[in-house]
Order: C-alpha cells, then structure tokens, then sequence
C-alpha cells in the first residue's frame, strides 16, 4: 500500500496541523481555477452545499463585518459558522462555531477529515491543493458536521477565483473596494472590482457599501446579468447617525426594513458604523420578509461585538493600540478613526509592512497623526525589512521622527518609552501612546507578545 504523503497523514497535535498546512502552496501563490477545491470538496460529499451562506468581499472591512454578522444571526437563535482570514494569533481563528474558533482538538479532527483526501487531488492536477484551499475544505466540512444553520465566509483574495467561491451563498456582501494585491487583482478599483464581484450568484441579494464611481456600473452589470436585487448604502440602507461615545460609539441604522436608533457599538470610527448597517442589511436580506428585526435583539448582538485587531486596545499605562491596516485605505480610515475618537499626545507608531504593498502610500496616510515612528518587521519572509521601511520613512516624516528596530518586541519597548515621556500615562484618552499598525501579521505577533507578558487589559 502506498505511503500517505506527510501532509496527507492523520495529525494528533496542533502542531502537526500547522506543519502540514504551511508546508502547502502559500496564500499569496495562486494558479486562477475552482478546480483543485471543488474536486475536494466533491470527495467529501460536497459539504458547502447543505446550509445557506452570506458571503463577503471587498478590500477592507469584511472581518470586522462578518464578525458582526455572525453575531446577528447567532442573536436570531440559529447556529452559524464563520470562516475568516488570515488569522492574527493561530490558525483556529479561521473556523469558528457558535462565535468562538476551533479548539485545538476540534481543529486537528478538521483537518483530519480532510487530509485523506488531499493526496488524491494533488496527483490528479498540474498543482497540489494551497494552504488555503485545504482550510476552505475544513471549515466547509466542519460546518456541515456540526452542522450549521448559516456559514458566514470572507474571501481570501479577490472573488471569483477564490477558493470559497464554490458557494452558492443567498446573500453577497462588498465592503469597500480599491486596490490592493494589485500584482494579482489589477491596479484599479474597476479591475479589483471585475473580480470581485464574481461572487455574486443568481438570485441573490448584493448588499453593497458606497463604491467608486468606477465600480458601481460593474456591480450592477454582475447584477442584471444573473438577476441579483441590489442593496446600496445610502440609498436603500446605511448609518442615520453616529457619535462617538466611551469605549465606542452610539449609532442609529437605516435597515431594509426598518430603523434601529441608540445602538451602541463597541468599536471605533465611522467606517465600523457603516459595518454594522452593511452587517445589519444583509441579516435582513438573509431571513427574508417584511418585517423589522427584533431591535432588542439587534441591540444586544452589536453591544457585544469584537474585532481583535481592529482599533483594539491591548494595554494601557501607555495604551498600545493595535490596527490591522495594511493599504492606504484601510490606513485612511484609520485616521480618521483616531481623530474621531481619541486625542493621543503624542502617538507613536510602530509600523511592520509586507514588501509587496504600497507602503508609501500608507506612511503618507499614517504621517499626520503619529509624531514619531519606529519602524520595524515581522518574522515572515514577506516583512520589509525594516532598514528599508526606515528610509522610505526617512523621507516622508523626516529623520529626526524616524527609529528603527528589526525585533517588533523592541520597537514596541522603544515606542512605549516615548510615549510615557511625551504625555500623562496614568491616563488612557489624551496622553502618550503606541499605535502598532502596518500588516495582519505585524498586528497579530504584537498582540501575541502583548498578552504573553500578561499585559493585555
């Protein structure tokens, strides 16, 4: 009998896992075809096919949105699954039940379901299954085994060649697009649009936020052409009012069906609160009928929502804030966050870029808000180093606001020891702080050094 390849082989431990899937094609190598995922997910019965979906794309925005999805649906009293990427900490955050990610043995049986068959495809094709394909094929079929009464599923890049996109989801979400990845979804909003909105599946609703002018006509061509009702932000949904408030923000939503006034949302700035009317709009369109949802119930689900990562304070004495944004859009709504919400004197940022994106464009964005910065790099091959953010920087905010230090756990040391110098840190609004900022990874090896040194609040 032939020998199961390692990858292929039951796993007893986390670890194992782990070696298994990143010995696979990484997230960030792709061949365009549905071929590889849908031949595995045939071999497993076609999992993907027994619950209803809402499904995500757009270039930022759709964890924080999927998260509150999940959180409305799980409110309605049905049982969801949600699927999210990349992770932060661990590979488990990608599959959740009930709200909360896989355990580590609910994790490793996963795979274990799965990893039999993933030989099978990789002889059968011109190329093996990725990373990524292999957990699109443990959280569909971890799904279908718990089961699940809804999956909520972001892309992982793009949308019509996606791995996930072999659902035939009742409801398609677009957060706000522009370009990102653009070696591989193109260098304009159209062309990042022109795939993404792939997703978007005959008779389904597409509940969409505020695009560029250039995206709109795509979204409602990919609309007529498979006979998909389209919701648009301010026009059909969207935020009524919103004002900043202790610990978040108080917001009132225009539903479709209804309004929903003096919601807290215990996340900052505006773009969360137009999340929560993208999140709000497409739970209406999911269970279908003329009538509001319950706004106590609505209530309740987005006053317990987190995104970790996301605008999330880790510490305090001096706060280290922690923000995911890694293109300029995602750091042009983070600004405007921080100005919204707090008044930092003086923030100092510690900032960790991937190579392959437009990072001078985020240190323009960035450069207003943070009095010095110290540049940094993950641990992953993709990570600038930090030598060469440092002189990219050098010319954006000058030398004198420019440090550097390759170990992120340095840099944050360095950068908290300017922020108490330069303001009060006994008090956590209006004094020094530390913003970590850049990239997923950067963001998710801080927060994990952060709560080892048991400091997280």
């Amino acid at each position: 009998m032939t020998e199961l390849p390692p990858q292929a082989r039951p796993a007893e431990t986390y670890a194992e896992v782990e070696d298994a899937l990143l010995s696979r094609w990484p997230e960030t190598r792709l061949e365009p075809s549905l071929d590889r995922i849908e031949a595995i997910l045939e071999l497993l019965g076609d999992p993907q096919r027994s619950y209803p979906a809402i499904h995500l794309t757009g270039t930022n925005g759709k964890t924080s949105t999927a998260r509150m999805v999940e959180a409305l649906v799980t409110a309605l009293g049905l049982r969801v699954g949600r699927f999210t990427s990349p992770h932060l900490e661990s590979m488990t955050e990608r599959i959740s039940l009930d709200g909360e990610p896989l355990s580590d043995e609910a994790f490793v049986a996963a795979f274990n379901d799965v990893a039999p068959y993933t030989h099978l495809v990789d002889e059968q094709g011109d190329h093996p299954l990725s990373f990524f394909e292999t957990t699109v094929a443990m959280a569909y079929a971890a799904f279908a085994d718990a089961p699940v009464d809804a999956a909520v599923v972001e892309v992982g890049m793009g949308g019509a060649w996606d791995a996930t996109n072999v659902l035939d989801a009742r409801v398609a979400v677009l957060t706000p697009i522009a370009v990102d990845h653009a070696r591989y979804l193109g260098a304009t909003p159209a062309a990042v649009a022109a795939e993404k909105v792939g997703i978007i599946k005959a008779g389904a609703t597409v509940v969409t936020a505020v695009q560029p002018d250039e995206v709109v006509p795509l979204v409602v061509e990919r609309c007529a052409e498979v006979g998909a009702t389209l919701a648009r932000e301010g026009i059909e949904f969207g935020v009524s009012s919103r004002v900043p408030a202790v610990g978040g923000q108080m917001v009132s939503l225009q539903g479709l069906r209804g309004s929903y006034d003096e919601i807290f949302l215990p996340l900052y700035g505006a773009h969360q609160a137009q999340n929560a009317a993208l999140a709000l709009a497409a739970v209406e369109a999911f269970v279908g009928g003329d009538d509001p949802l319950d706004a106590e119930v609505v209530a309740q689900a987005f006053s317990e929502v987190t995104s970790p990562g996301r605008l999330e304070i880790i510490r305090r004495s001096p706060t280290i804030v922690l923000d995911a944004a890694h293109n300029p859009h995602g750091a042009e709504a983070l600004v405007a966050a921080l100005e919204d919400s707090f008044t930092f004197s003086p923030l100092v940022g510690v900032v960790g870029v991937m190579a392959d994106k437009d990072h001078e464009a985020l240190l323009s964005e960035l450069e207003p808000v943070l009095a010095q910065i110290v540049c940094t790099q993950n641990s992953t091959q993709r990570s600038m180093p930090a030598s060469e953010l440092a002189e990219l920087a050098i010319g954006i905010f000058g030398e004198d606001r420019v440090l550097e230090s390759a170990r992120l756990e340095d840099a944050i040391d360095v950068a908290a020891g300017l922020a108490e110098q330069g303001g009060d840190s006994g008090e956590a609004i209006g004094s020094g702080a530390v913003l970590v900022t850049g990239s997923v990874v950067t963001v998710g090896e801080a927060r994990g050094l952060l709560r080892h040194r048991g400091r997280e609040l």
